[in-house]
């Protein structure tokens, strides 16, 4: 690949390359939250392999077919399949602009894409490509993506899963202020993986509005759901009621039988090893001393 400049991640031990065109303005700079996570070199396959060459075209409309428009929240991704079972996104931002053009393989591990529009935009693309490369590629290897915040205590990482603006990151403020022994792994997109039998959770290049990216590592020691309430309480969830409230915060595409299945077996094996709470709570010192007693090990 002499026309490319090649670099080497490694996000949860798992090694990434992504390859960018000489002939383009794009490079390394895009990527800014993933320095924490370069590497020298790496052993064995490559878990992701991408490469960025504005010059890439769209699979011709008579090999691929729509299967939906995902609105993100920050935007727009048209999803269509390929016939070689691979698949092709477009990614817009906010406002509309198509930032990314994204065509992968199959099992995700194999991928390529163009960017445009400013830097801002060409950075947006890049990453959200690389977060659905994960995520899906993933799945083959016993790893998920989950929106997350994630707080290490002790060694152990706690999580804490809610919709959006529910108070994840309040929450983990509080253990931070409140509790001893307490850091910030990652605020919004942690990654767990089942390492013969047992769950470890990690930081990663990805976490929201918070700028936190730590090559850090962990034992999952729980799963917690914020829930807004008058009174502070928690309860342990049943495996039913454990698997319903942790798939919904696992990235997924439903639409592909093999990917969701993987996924579905990894939130399962989750719940069989690891405790999943739910937390009832305002946003005080209580409420995380309360958690805090709860779930730690």
């Amino acid at each position: 690949m002499s026309d490319y400049r090649s670099y080497l991640f490694c996000v949860a031990d798992l090694p990434i390359r992504v390859s960018f065109s000489t002939k383009d303005a794009n490079g390394i700079h895009l990527l800014p939250s993933f320095s924490p996570f370069a590497a020298f070199s790496v052993e064995g396959e490559l878990f992701i392999d991408l490469v960025v060459d504005d010059s890439l075209q769209p699979v011709d409309k008579s090999h691929r077919e729509r299967i939906r428009v995902c609105d993100t929240g920050n935007g727009d991704t048209i999803v269509d399949q390929t016939d070689d079972g691979g698949y092709q996104f477009i990614i817009k931002d906010i406002d509309g602009q198509e930032c990314c053009l994204l065509i992968a393989n199959s099992n995700f591990s194999k991928c390529r894409c163009a960017l445009n529009g400013n830097e801002d935009q060409r950075t947006f693309g890049l990453n959200n490509a690389l977060i659905l490369c994960y995520a899906f590629a993933g799945s083959f290897r016993n790893t998920i993506l989950v929106h997350a915040s994630l707080v290490r205590q002790n060694g152990w990482g706690y999580a804490f899963i809610a919709k959006s603006g529910t108070g994840k990151s309040t929450h983990v403020g509080l253990w931070l202020r409140h509790l001893p022994g307490c850091d910030l792994m990652n605020d919004d997109c942690p990654i767990v993986r089942i390492i013969d039998g047992t769950p470890y959770i990690y930081g990663g290049p990805w976490s929201g509005k918070t700028p936190c990216y730590r090559n850090v590592k962990a034992p999952l020691g729980a799963v917690t759901r914020i829930d807004r309430a008058s009174a502070n309480s928690i309860e342990k969830l049943n495996p039913v009621n454990a698997f319903a409230n942790l798939l919904p915060a696992c990235s997924s595409m439903k639409w592909d039988k093999r990917i969701f299945d993987n996924i579905c077996n990894i939130v399962t094996k989750i719940v069989e090893t690891t405790g999943i709470y739910i937390l009832h709570c305002l946003p005080d010192k209580e409420a995380a001393i309360i958690c805090n007693r709860a779930i730690s090990k």
